[in-house]
């Protein structure tokens, strides 16, 4: 079973600081383990394996780009 609970920063916050010290520990190495297991690969691949453009976003950035330098140029 599985329960999900809408909190507020604050109230999150709030019960973070009230938690003793061994929890607190024990909650800072759980985030830290979570940070370090999303190390930065290489940007290649990382540029490769984004999203692209379809043929129409580029069509409507082609036209944007068209308006604008023809409201520049007046």
């Amino acid at each position: 079973m599985q329960v999900q609970v809408d909190i507020e920063f604050d109230e999150l916050l709030k019960i973070v600081k009230t938690l003793p010290s061994g929890k607190l520990r024990q909650l800072k190495a759980e985030l830290e383990k979570k940070t370090k297991t999303a190390k930065p690969g290489n940007l290649e691949t990382l540029l490769l394996n984004g999203p692209t453009a379809t043929k129409k976003q580029l069509d409507t950035i082609a036209k944007n780009r068209k308006a604008i330098n023809q409201w520049r140029t007046k």
